[in-house]
């Protein structure tokens, strides 16, 4: 019989003899119709075939024929977990929540021949399956990818593409990162100059020369109708989208519309080149924390995400040092530092987020200066902070630069990619990344919540460009997050992937083909 190349790997696949032919005369069952007709939608533009949804009941359970039955069931152990029985007389997918079905239609879609993701009619194929059965659930609750917009923003008909993309691989999370030194992305009601002014910058850097400008002025936003429609689109697919918008640093275009906010009160602008601004939110000012719960209060209507991502990365702290407000808020609060100013800002913005339901979410530098109790920490900076983060009892999202950021060259010799951040991250280190490491005790693993791929969008100025820098990197990610297979051998992951790329080609995502 021949390979069955999936991904990600499922859990547990036993081959069995013959195939199941999708036919004409195939019928859905399912007793969540929208469900049914989800998996009607993803086969029926390739094939032609009519795919009619019936309702599921115990009779038909028994006797039907030529069909795939979406069976919801009590037995499996987990929102995500599924089986996908393959006979050749019909299909059964059983899960306990949407979320398992959703899964099982991907691993079925990546059965069929790879013309079934085509969105017109594909003639003179064979619509089989290999007869199977697979048993699946992922090892880690949060598989993730991170697209920033704050730096290059990209249309809201390839936002859905890419969480189309992400679907396809079973990731769970798009981390959407909206604001930034360089552009304030999201539309807030109350504070119209967030986007007036907040969203446009008068140049962008040239890549190939920090010190020089394009001359483009460069801006845009999403509406909030824009975002609430990606969310549910997102939503509709399994995923859900976590906003991040920066305090207390990278919040440039915020001051630039909104001065008041900053410990100068005057002199800003937008930036036009990439790196880090020492002009942050002034710890010090009152007003400060009402605008962010403002715009918190927005962002919370449009994204019903429990996780809210704050940032909390690389925050200069000069200002606050030179800051009267700031150097009165270090002693009416009893702090050692301007470090742990940072962390009680982070605090306040913790506090008010978890009355209301959420939680917060930040990069690792929050751990500095002492970490908010209920705080998650996205470690990013290597694993050291996530592993002392997660030893203390605190839940962790693992996403180290060596091995989860997509915006590094793929290759040692940099004259073959188009530009990108000085660095490297091939393939190969990709596949050597350890979500859980072993210096995390048995009794905190379980606050290892899973990890994600990031996207900084600096030197990625195309939807192209974020396709081919994602994949096939995000595929491993991907893998890795259902499986984190104990041992991982690269050729084998070579030879699996160039089985699998077409599917790519007919999804039409660009990506960079594998190295000979």
């Amino acid at each position: 019989m021949p390979a069955i190349t999936l991904f990600p790997q499922p859990q547990r696949l036993e081959r069995q003899p013959g195939a199941f032919r999708l036919n004409a005369h195939t019928r859905l069952f399912a007793s969540d119709r929208a469900l049914g007709e989800m998996l009607a939608n993803y086969l029926r533009p390739a094939t032609g075939f009519d795919l009619p949804v019936h309702p599921l009941d115990d009779d038909i359970r028994a006797q039907v024929t030529n069909a795939i039955l979406l069976v919801p069931t009590a037995d499996l152990v987990g929102a995500e977990a599924y089986t996908l029985d393959v006979a050749p007389e019909r299909i059964d997918i059983r899960a306990s929540k949407r979320n398992g079905f959703l899964y099982a239609m991907q691993t079925l879609r990546q059965l069929l021949p790879p013309q079934v993701l085509a969105d017109s009619l594909q003639e003179d194929v064979a619509w089989e399956i290999p007869a199977l059965t697979i048993t699946d659930a992922p090892a880690f609750g949060w598989r993730g990818l991170h697209l920033d917009v704050g730096r290059h923003m990209f249309p809201v008909g390839f936002i859905k593409k890419f969480i189309d993309t992400m679907a396809f691989y079973k990731f769970n999370t798009l981390h959407w990162h909206l604001t930034e030194d360089q552009g304030w992305r999201l539309e807030i009601e109350k504070y119209p100059r967030l986007t007036e002014i907040g969203s446009q910058r008068a140049e962008t850097q040239i890549p190939t020369d920090p010190n020089q400008g394009d001359g483009q002025p460069y801006g845009g936003y999403y509406t909030q109708d824009e975002a609430r429609e990606i969310v549910a689109y997102a939503a509709e697919r399994g995923i859900t989208v976590m906003p991040e918008i920066e305090l207390p640093g990278h919040s440039l275009a915020a001051l630039t519309a909104y001065p008041h906010l900053g410990c100068a009160g005057s002199g800003y602008a937008v930036r036009t080149t990439w790196g880090i601004d020492s002009n942050i939110y002034c710890a010090g000012n009152d007003a400060v924390f009402a605008f962010l719960q403002d715009v918190f209060k927005e962002v919370l209507e449009i994204f019903p995400s429990e996780y809210i991502h704050i940032g909390g990365d690389e925050a200069p702290k000069e200002r606050w040092r030179a800051c009267p407000k700031c150097q009165t808020r270090i002693k009416a609060e009893g702090l050692a530092d301007e470090d742990a100013l940072q962390s009680w800002f982070i605090r306040q913005i913790e506090s008010w987020l978890n009355e209301r339901g959420r939680r917060l979410v930040g990069w690792d530098e929050i751990l500095e200066g002492g970490l908010a109790p209920n705080a998650t920490v996205m470690s990013w900076r290597g694993s050291d902070g996530g592993i002392a983060a997660a030893n203390a009892g605190h839940d962790v999202i693992m996403t180290p630069t060596t091995y989860c950021y997509l915006d590094y060259y793929q290759h040692e010799d940099w004259t073959r990619e188009p530009p990108a951040i000085a660095r490297t991250l091939t393939l190969d280190q990709v596949w050597q990344y350890v979500v859980a490491p072993p210096e995390i005790a048995p009794d905190k693993r379980h606050h290892i919540l899973g990890g994600q791929g990031n996207i900084w969008t600096e030197y990625i100025p195309s939807a192209n460009h974020v396709e081919y820098m994602a994949f096939p990197r995000a595929i491993a990610i991907a893998d890795i997050l259902w499986n984190h297979p104990a041992e991982r051998h690269y050729a084998a992951l070579l030879e699996r992937l160039k089985a699998h790329l077409p599917c790519l080609d007919w999804l039409g995502v660009n990506y960079r083909h594998l190295d000979d």
